[in-house]
């Protein structure tokens, strides 16, 4: 039977922190669209693998983070600008809505400040750090990480994910590893239209270091803006027909159909609309018997078993 996973990559403020001019509408969501996420994923009983950032989970802090070896200015917007803002900064209440939630949903690491794993430029040191106060946060939770989503999508430092205990973490979809020189949005469009049946399905394979690459499938919030706005309209919604082909794909072929989302994707009346129509479908085809719902340690768990080896696995970046 086909399978479906739906990771999130749970932030709050700390995605755009770093942002000279951070996207406000995006931004101020973030609390409203993470309690609608709850509520939509109880109503249509769907689990998903919320990947949190590592700051979240704390009650207050400095903004100091003394023995942080961040780079120069990293907390500066926590020291300034949010200084008042710890609706931004912090998130106990929120994780402690997942915890409650009447489906089984998996947390799992986000970094502990939403840094890019890029090997060239974050040194092992950072990256080390922000793995380890990850898990010490969630430790006060009583949680014990198995899954990993890298900021932004950027795998690296995957050694020290196993030296820590990780089990899984979401590897690229293979429309961003996707080698045409068309424009990303224009190739977006068509796949909306036309989709790529080998970029809806993924292979969960297990890398030299041990860890299982669940790879992305898609982002459903990928094909946004002016140009979403002027068709919808005309074609309807592109990505809730991309989600659907995915759905019954990996019914038909008994693949594995990875969606992925922000709680601050929820900022607009369509973009709740887009997602309760896609989870209804899921749920119905999970009630005919077609398809089964997974999370990301799950997924590791079934792959370990059948001791599939990535290709190339033992490679710095995973891809």
């Amino acid at each position: 039977m086909g399978s479906v996973v739906l990771s999130i990559d749970a932030e709050l403020g700390w995605g755009h922190h770093d942002f000279d001019t951070p996207p406000s509408n995006r931004v101020e969501a973030g609390r409203t669209g993470w309690s609608r996420l709850v509520a939509l994923l109880d109503e249509f009983e769907v689990p998903a693998t919320w990947a949190i950032v590592g700051h979240l989970f704390l009650e207050e802090c400095d903004g100091r983070h003394a023995d942080h070896p961040s780079p120069s200015g990293w907390f500066d917007r926590e020291r300034k600008q949010w200084r008042s803002r710890p609706d931004l900064r912090f998130g106990q209440e929120l994780i402690e809505a997942v915890r409650a939630a009447s489906v089984d949903h998996e947390i799992g690491s986000h970094s502990f400040t939403h840094v890019v794993f890029d090997e060239r430029a974050t040194s092992r040191n950072l990256a080390r750090a922000e793995i380890e106060e990850s898990l010490d946060a969630a430790k006060n939770f009583g949680l014990d990480l198995q899954s990993f989503v890298f900021p932004r999508n950027v795998v690296g430092h995957r050694d020290l994910l196993a030296e820590y205990g990780f089990q899984c973490y979401r590897g690229q979809s293979p429309i961003n590893r996707d080698n045409s020189f068309m424009p990303r949005r224009l190739r977006r469009l068509l796949r909306g239209v036309r989709p790529n049946d080998e970029s809806l399905l993924v292979e969960p394979t297990m890398d030299g270091y041990g860890l299982v690459n669940v790879p992305a499938s898609m982002f459903l919030y990928s094909f946004e803006g002016q140009l979403r706005d002027i068709l919808a309209p005309v074609i309807g919604d592109l990505m809730v027909r991309q989600a659907k082909r995915g759905i019954d794909l990996a019914a038909r072929r008994d693949g594995l159909f990875h969606v992925w989302l922000h709680p601050n994707n929820l900022h607009r009346a369509y973009t709740v609309v887009r997602l309760r129509r896609i989870l209804a479908y899921l749920a119905e085809r999970r009630d005919a018997g077609d398809i089964t719902i997974e999370t990301m340690d799950e997924v590791a768990d079934r792959v370990r078993s059948a001791g599939t080896l990535e290709a190339g696995s033992n490679t710095s970046n995973g891809q």
